[in-house]
């Protein structure tokens, strides 16, 4: 019985000891996690205990934007075409959407230097925090998505040197002209037509070194800025806006520069200046869908590389132009909708060639004119209750060039049987919502 007890106590005495050490052994083991943890709070959780090793970037450039655009990954509510399933993983270069290549500053480096989304779908609700966090990004597309917001840059410190094409054309972006935009001194093309910015441009717009400026279907709502001219953009379009008052006579400055304008669908109004006739190089030119008013300024005809000149739908009146008509690049010429009396021999042979519509006009004996009290009614209220038509009428007889290209070489009787075939518009391509 003795030795039975003696047993019994032996066997108690080890199993605490066992206890004891297993409970030591735990407590290190928890200490041990403890220190881990506390290393995983101050150093990145690639190199904490287990974890895999290292990101590895191919420069650090690229691995400056891996959160950025992560980040911006976790703020796309919409992606049909599984676009960001691409945005895996450290080769950002192979991200769809993405394209990266040698920064200025450093030709043997990596970086992200431009992305496009045209066409992708996605919808994300600020576009602020993404752009304005990638500082090599010298080309952003994005048209034809749902990118909404009031605000697109937080900061724009980064984008200052590099940025210079800027598209967000079709989106749900709103509020006021990004005045970011002035911050962004090598900007050559910005297009945000197609969303609901509204309110007024910044005159500073027109000061920046653009090629292309399109702000056309948004709303725009203000007096057209007196330093339009000062643009050397070669494409300006302000149609379908809610631009007002008269074109400004600046318009002429931007002869060095300017190709195409579109004025197109707004609510202008006064007379045409007679400086548009120093645009020499200008090869489109519309106002139609205005209520601009007057004759056609005879220095219309010294707008030697005209293709397509449109100021239909307006209240334009007197004769047109017989030396307009000699000009012998134009292709279109519509003067519709308006309240025209007279046309000379060399524009009646436009009009016989398609080449000039002068229908719901008030010409005698042309078909397809305006009735005869629609007409009455028009001159009645203008000289009624408007006398004072145009300021300095004069001007509308002066002419600032010497019509060389009308004169020199064999006219014919006006029936100019060589006029070329008009390229594709930019600016009217820019009147469709997707980009091609």
């Amino acid at each position: 019985m003795a030795y039975t007890i003696a047993t019994i106590a032996l066997f108690t005495l080890l199993l605490l000891s066992c206890l004891l050490c297993s409970s030591a052994k735990s407590n290190t083991r928890e200490l041990a996690i403890g220190i881990d943890d506390a290393k995983c709070v101050t150093r990145p959780r690639p190199y904490c205990g287990r974890s895999p090793s290292p990101m590895k970037f191919a420069d650090k450039r690229l691995k400056q934007v891996y959160p950025v655009i992560q980040a911006f990954k976790k703020r796309i509510t919409r992606d049909p075409q599984g676009v960001t399933k691409t945005w895996v993983g450290t080769n950002i270069c192979k991200y769809k959407g993405f394209y990266c290549d040698a920064p200025p500053d450093n030709k043997s480096a990596i970086a992200l230097a431009s992305a496009d989304f045209n066409g992708f779908r996605l919808a994300a609700p600020t576009l602020k925090g993404f752009i304005d966090k990638l500082p090599d990004l010298a080309l952003f597309h994005a048209n034809s998505n749902n990118f909404s917001g009031n605000d697109i840059f937080a900061e724009l410190d980064n984008l200052q040197h590099y940025l210079y094409e800027f598209d967000v054309s079709n989106n749900n972006l709103a509020g006021q002209f990004p005045p970011a935009f002035l911050m962004l001194n090598n900007i050559t093309f910005l297009d945000i037509r197609y969303n609901q910015f509204s309110g007024p441009v910044p005159p500073q717009i027109f000061a920046k070194p653009l090629d292309v400026l399109f702000l056309n279907n948004n709303n725009f709502d203000q007096f057209l800025p007196e330093n339009l001219g000062s643009t050397t953009a070669l494409y300006v379009t302000l149609a379908n806006n809610h631009f007002s008052g008269p074109i400004p006579r600046s318009i002429g400055q931007a002869a060095p520069t300017l190709l195409e304008i579109l004025f197109l669908n707004n609510r202008l109004s006064g007379c045409l200046p007679y400086e548009i006739g120093y645009l020499n190089r200008l090869t489109l030119f519309d106002a139609g869908l205005n209520q601009l008013t007057g004759p056609i300024p005879f220095s219309f005809a010294c707008l030697e590389k005209i293709e397509r000149l449109n100021l239909a739908g307006n209240k334009f009146y007197g004769a047109v132009p017989e030396l307009l008509c000699l000009v012998k690049s134009l292709t279109n010429l519509s003067l519709s909708d308006n309240y025209f009396t007279f046309v000379g021999p060399f524009c009646m042979a436009l009009v016989n060639r398609g080449v000039l519509d002068l229908r719901n006009n008030c010409v005698p004996g042309l078909p397809f004119q305006r009735s005869a009290l629609e007409c009455a009614e028009f001159f009645f209220y203008r000289f009624l209750e408007h006398p004072k038509f145009c300021d300095h009428p004069f001007w509308f007889a002066y002419i600032p060039c010497n019509l060389t290209h009308i004169w020199g070489g064999e006219r014919g009787s006006g029936a100019v049987t060589d006029r070329p075939v008009t390229a594709k518009s930019p600016s009217y391509a820019a009147l469709e919502k997707h980009r091609t």
